[in-house]
């Protein structure tokens, strides 16, 4: 069914249901999982053009991967990490494609209408732009 499933991060709560569900996944197909996680700071999105230093959200960022990783590696799953930088809906697209990833499994937060108008949908922009099947897992709502 499926052979390598890429998993979107952005180190929230949403992660983690979104690791669960994709390991499980794996599980059940045999798949490997590559993690992503796309800086946009704007220290990320102008690394290379300023030839900046890594700046420390991206040390950061990498060491949250590299976290879940292990976390995943622990549990028996061939894992690997991408840390992308730019705008994350492009470079969830590209990385599926030059990963040779065959789903891209997201968690979304389940905002509505004036939240998605305000912080924009990256899961809708990747559901849109990629021609790899794309799986959405919403974020449980937390009770009042």
């Amino acid at each position: 069914m499926y052979r390598r499933i890429l998993v979107p991060l952005e180190n929230s709560r949403t992660d983690d249901v979104i690791v669960a569900h994709a390991t499980a996944l794996a599980r059940h197909c045999g798949a490997s999982i590559v993690l992503i996680h796309v800086a946009d700071g704007f220290a990320a999105r102008n690394l290379e053009q300023l030839n900046l230093r890594e700046s420390e959200e991206i040390r950061r960022d990498r060491d949250y991967l590299d976290a879940v990783v292990a976390r995943i590696a622990a549990d028996g799953f061939p894992v690997e990490a991408v840390l992308a930088s730019g705008e994350p809906a492009n470079e969830i697209c590209a990385a599926a494609v030059r990963e040779q990833c065959d789903l891209i499994a997201m968690g979304t937060h389940g905002h509505r209408l004036v939240k998605d108008i305000l912080y924009g949908s990256v899961a809708n922009e990747v559901r849109h732009q990629s021609m790899v099947p794309v799986l959405l897992v919403r974020e449980p709502q937390q009770a009042p």
